[in-house]
């Protein structure tokens, strides 16, 4: 709708003042005003190395809106950056975590990307092409949840092992970033959903320590943080989540 009406104001037919107002009450706008929001806020949350919780985000927004500022605000100047799943990511994740790394950052998907300061490395998670122990921090934002899940093998053998992967790439005290639907137990043409305990226990098994974690449900009310996700299903005609699980991993030290 925004590209149409650029174009009939180029065209004459539509003037600079009936533009501002469709842009104002367009739900495209109101989508990048919160996406928007949501990086600048990350960026505060970083200078006064803040950790924010409880946040907020309309209900007519997908999970990004919490994904994107509650992960880059953890971000911490760790200089060696890997992200799988970026592929199809929002362009405003891209686009905040070139601004807070300010470093190149090593992109993982099945599929490659031209994304600027990324270099794209194609490979599947659960076999990365990468060197133990070369990374400082990882995100995996929305994406574990499709590992596998195409597969007549159980679903949780191949997540352990693209877990296992990560933690064997990231450095001792290394963190990783993660975010997955969680809810009613469902499986998807792609993608599972599990509660959860379910992906807490997996994150445990897969060795790593957790150091952070929480639940955002998405209501009438909109997106908030909640103490459980019981009986929230996959909104798949919206092809969005009705309930996410967003945690922080540490790979533990020697002797921890």
């Amino acid at each position: 709708m925004l590209d149409d009406a650029a174009r009939r104001l180029e065209e004459g037919t539509m003037s600079r003042a009936s533009l501002l107002r469709d842009v104002v009450v367009n739900d495209e706008f109101e989508q990048v005003r919160v996406f928007d929001d949501g990086v600048a806020f990350a960026t505060w949350a970083r200078r006064g190395d803040e950790r924010p919780r409880g946040l907020r985000a309309p209900a007519s927004c997908d999970e990004r809106a919490i994904e994107i500022p509650w992960a880059l605000a953890r971000y911490r100047s760790e200089r060696d950056v890997l992200d799988v799943g970026y592929a199809l990511a929002n362009e405003f994740w891209h686009a905040g975590l070139a601004a807070a790394t300010r470093r190149e950052i090593v992109g993982v998907d099945l599929v490659a990307a031209d994304v600027p300061s990324y270099r794209s490395i194609v490979a599947d998670v659960r076999t990365l092409p990468l060197e133990p122990s070369s990374f400082d921090l990882a995100f995996c934002i929305s994406t574990l949840e499709h590992v596998g899940a195409d597969s007549r093998l159980p679903y949780r053998r191949g997540a352990l092992k693209a877990l296992r992967e990560l933690r064997r790439v990231l450095r001792p005290g290394g963190r990783l970033l993660l975010t997955v639907p969680c809810g009613v137990p469902e499986r998807h043409d792609g993608f599972v959903q599990r509660e959860a305990k379910w992906w807490l226990a997996l994150l445990d098994a897969a060795g790593f320590a957790t150091t952070e974690s929480e639940i955002y449900v998405c209501d009438a009310d909109g997106w908030h943080g909640a103490e459980h996700a019981d009986g929230v299903r996959y909104e798949v005609t919206a092809q969005r989540a009705g309930a996410i699980l967003c945690v922080e991993l540490t790979v533990p030290r020697r002797g921890d």
